[in-house]
């Protein structure tokens, strides 16, 4: 079952990867409707999407229902981290102190509430 753990939470990150693209061409001024919405980055997003979606149906198979919603909020972290990395976002006290509080409650999760 940790495979399949880790793939739920490969599926995470690339979704939040997808995230940071849409941010990206969000920040970019186009020329017209469709240049907005049909550029690559917005292409490429929606194709990383759809294939964390199937990934995540797969790992759903032998991952429990319960702990789907507790690996997905694994996204916030992501995306933050991702944030700072690629968009230069600042990481405050308040969002470090939430980040550590999401990584310990799955890792009390992962560890069976032990």
């Amino acid at each position: 079952m940790v495979r399949y753990i880790a793939l739920y939470l490969f599926s995470v990150f690339i979704s939040s990867v997808s995230q940071i693209l849409l941010k990206r061409s969000a920040d970019q001024e186009y020329e017209n409707i469709f240049k907005e919405y049909l550029n690559p980055n917005v292409l490429i997003a929606y194709t990383i999407f759809f294939g964390s979606s199937l990934l995540t149906v797969f790992a759903y198979k032998y991952v429990p229902l319960s702990m789907g919603p507790v690996l997905e909020s694994s996204a916030y972290v992501f995306v933050t981290v991702l944030g700072y990395v690629c968009l230069h976002e600042t990481i405050g006290k308040r969002k470090a102190a939430g980040m550590i509080v999401i990584l310990l409650g799955i890792a009390m999760v992962l560890s069976g509430g032990r």
